[in-house]
């Protein structure tokens, strides 16, 4: 009878793969209510997952940015320019992308501004501040037509829903804002009048450009690979059932905190756009083109003192 019991033992511990009970947790830092809340949510309960999440809800992005480096958490989304920044300071955080949908240029339905020269003299509101990556690019892209935008409108900067606010309230002409705040005001009625991928396209950068993603410590990752590779595989399998599956999509409605169905369409839209396609060494060669750019733009207040994107900035997966 021992024996019989013991092969019975040893047959389910042969049946139940060792890694059932040593999942490798990541503690990743999320904004409530934000995108990657909605991808999270559609790979969280996976129990063939070799990964375990433990999701710690963030203020803000520099809450964030904070619990990151502290070591509060093992990963966060976030800007690869700061990733740069950092390792050129010693640091070994690395990037891996999750979208690239940036912000847009919106001005109300009947606004007789149709062009980038139709802004002079007109009120803008900005997402952010004087080193918003969207407004150095969009001034890039005016001085290429021999318009300096920074002379001749009238800016005021805030906090996204503050400017959206500005608009819906005619305090201002225009606004240039984050993708899904240009999607709530587009579902009201508002026009977008370029984005940021036709900005770069006006500038000459044709290459899908990521413009947040998974920011780790490379150490951390290098150490846990294979569960840290399964995670970003699931998290693109996860954006591409929830825009491709209408009843994954209706679980995660409640998460954008939109009630109306354009607006809820329109986020959706701007979501899936936003999926990243190729991601190999021509995207990254545009984006260290870009940081060039963003280099010689802010003076390097943006992008730190180094004139090229820092080496092993980016993480690819084998």
């Amino acid at each position: 009878m021992k024996v019989k019991v013991l092969f019975i033992a040893l047959s389910l511990l042969v049946a139940v793969p060792l890694w059932a009970a040593e999942k490798t947790v990541i503690r990743i830092g999320v904004q409530a209510f934000g995108t990657v809340d909605w991808e999270l949510s559609a790979i969280l309960n996976d129990p063939a997952a070799d990964f375990q999440l433990d999701i710690h809800t963030l203020a803000n992005a520099e809450a964030g940015k904070i619990a990151l480096q502290s070591g509060a958490v093992d990963m966060i989304v976030s800007d690869w320019l700061w990733v740069s920044r950092l390792r050129a300071t010693g640091a070994d955080f690395t990037f891996y992308p999750y979208s690239t949908a940036s912000g847009a240029l919106v001005v109300p339905e009947s606004s007789p501004i149709h062009s980038l020269a139709d802004l002079k003299g007109k009120r803008l509101g900005i997402a952010g501040g004087e080193l918003d990556k969207n407004w150095l690019l969009l001034q890039a892209l005016a001085q290429k037509q021999q318009l300096d935008l920074n002379a001749t409108v009238e800016k005021v900067f805030g906090a996204p829903p503050l400017i959206n606010e500005q608009i819906k309230q005619n305090r201002v002409d225009a606004v240039l804002i984050y993708w899904h705040f240009a999607a709530r005001l587009e579902a009201q009625g508002y026009k977008p009048l370029i984005d940021g991928k036709g900005i770069l396209q006006g500038l000459g950068i044709t290459e899908a450009i990521p413009s947040v993603g998974y920011v780790f410590k490379e150490s951390w990752a290098n150490a846990h690979k294979q569960a840290v590779n399964h995670f970003f595989k699931a998290s693109k399998q996860a954006k591409n059932k929830l825009c491709t599956e209408d009843a994954a999509w209706q679980k995660v409605l409640p998460l954008t905190k939109a009630d109306d169905p354009l607006t809820q369409n329109g986020l959706r839209q701007g979501y899936c756009e936003g999926a990243i396609g190729q991601w190999g060494e021509p995207q990254q060669q545009a984006a260290a083109a870009l940081y060039s750019l963003l280099y010689t733009l802010s003076n390097h207040q943006l992008t730190g003192a180094s004139e090229k994107l820092s080496a092993g900035t980016f993480w690819t997966i084998d």
